[in-house]
């Protein structure tokens, strides 16, 4: 088996949101925004204004380059610069609430992880971050949920600057590593991001579907993280 296991993170090793739920929730992160700008009197727009606005921004670059949480929401409230400056991290921990609000581990995401370092595997984070939100918020809640014991490095799209499936984000996590494409296995839910990334980059991977939904999956996936840990012992 590989010695380096690589996971995703949302819908791998915790759940926050399937894909049909994100409309909902990008409501209320816009509105935890809204009224953080109102109570600082920077809200300059009404609801109906906004929300057309949050539509034209709900979309990744083509190229996979990550387009950063604080210009999408001084583009749309129309903030100036030095406000955008200023107001940034609060902002942007307003708009992450209702994620994390929603995050919970798996519950065999810890014994596995437990079981692979008494394996002697060592395992790392991939993660990309919805609308590009910074770093540091995701940092401490990979902290909150109780994973960075049992993990090496965890490697985000904002540090980075480039998204899933963008090889610049993978090829981070194996010069942290000091590994080889060859020596890792990926695990992820999206075969856009995480299949095709992976794999482009020589890496083998594994596809997660936890609620079985998935259609024309490039391979067979697994359905939780103790398949792979069979797989492993095998």
């Amino acid at each position: 088996m590989k010695p380096v296991i690589l996971f995703d993170l949302g819908q791998t090793l915790a759940s926050y949101f399937e894909r049909a739920e994100f409309p909902g929730i990008l409501a209320e992160a816009i509105a935890e925004v809204t009224g953080y700008l109102d109570a600082v009197g920077l809200l300059r727009l009404s609801a109906e204004e906004v929300w057309p606005r949050v539509m034209e921004e709900n979309h990744e670059a083509p190229d996979h380059r990550v387009r950063p949480l604080e210009e999408r929401l001084e583009r749309i409230f129309r903030l100036e610069p030095v406000e955008r400056d200023r107001h940034a991290e609060a902002m942007c921990r307003r708009f992450l609430r209702p994620i994390f609000a929603r995050g919970r581990l798996y519950d065999d995401t810890l014994p596995v992880l437990q079981e692979l370092r008494r394996l002697g595997l060592r395992a790392g984070i991939i993660s990309n971050s919805p609308w590009g939100s910074p770093p540091s918020p995701w940092r401490e809640e990979v902290a909150r949920l109780g994973l960075m014991p049992h993990v090496e490095t965890v490697v985000l799209c904002g540090e980075v600057g480039w998204r899933k499936p963008d090889r610049r984000i993978f090829e981070e996590a194996l010069s942290r590593l000091h590994a080889l494409p060859e020596q890792c296995l990926f695990v992820g839910d999206d075969p856009r991001w995480d299949w095709v990334g992976a794999k482009a980059l020589g890496m083998e991977a594994i596809l997660i579907d936890r609620q079985g939904t998935q259609q024309n999956a490039p391979a067979q996936p697994i359905r939780d993280l103790y398949e792979l840990l069979q797989m492993i012992r095998e």
